[in-house]
């Protein structure tokens, strides 16, 4: 399985008047655009994506919502699940990717520190090493079968404007 795991693009501040509900606050329209260029990079290098799996909050729902109109995805090809929250659950979440989503490329969008966590625990088994995705990062890892263990190589993890030079 190829995985692309991506943290969301930059949104409105926590705690902006107006935008209380954490779930509710949007992509900014920095963000928006970046993250489309972002998605365009990711297509030029002949990236294909079966699925994209995101988080329900508005700001992970609009970024996966751009990668999937970038890469033409259809209808039933973007879902959501709660695993991919903030502090979603690790085995959880493998547990449902490998429930319903048993796909060769599917990009995960969500939000730190579930993301990390999520890495840390199929790259080296550990849960709490130390890795953080800026705001529309992305981490590209492979894994012959997804377990809540060290059971995926890292291929790469590229920061936004490493991904922004990518024509």
């Amino acid at each position: 399985m190829n995985l692309y795991i991506i943290r969301h693009s930059l949104a409105v501040d926590a705690g902006t008047p107006g935008y209380e509900n954490d779930s509710q606050r949007p992509l900014t329209e920095k963000g928006q655009k970046r993250f489309r260029k972002i998605a365009h990079s990711l297509r030029a290098q002949n990236i294909k994506l079966d699925m994209i799996l995101s988080s329900p909050y508005l700001r992970a729902r609009q970024t996966a919502e751009i990668l999937a109109d970038e890469f033409n995805l259809q209808d039933g090809q973007l879902a959501f699940s709660d695993n991919l929250l903030l502090t979603g659950f690790v085995d959880q979440l493998i547990a449902e990717i490998n429930e319903k989503y048993p796909v060769e490329s599917l990009a995960l969008v969500g939000h730190e520190p579930a993301l990390g966590a999520l890495i840390g625990t199929l790259v080296a088994g550990n849960a709490n090493l130390s890795i953080t995705l800026k705001k529309g990062s992305v981490c590209y890892l492979s894994a012959d079968n997804l377990r809540h263990e060290r059971s995926a190589s890292l291929e790469w993890l590229l920061t936004p404007a490493q991904l922004l030079l990518i024509e």
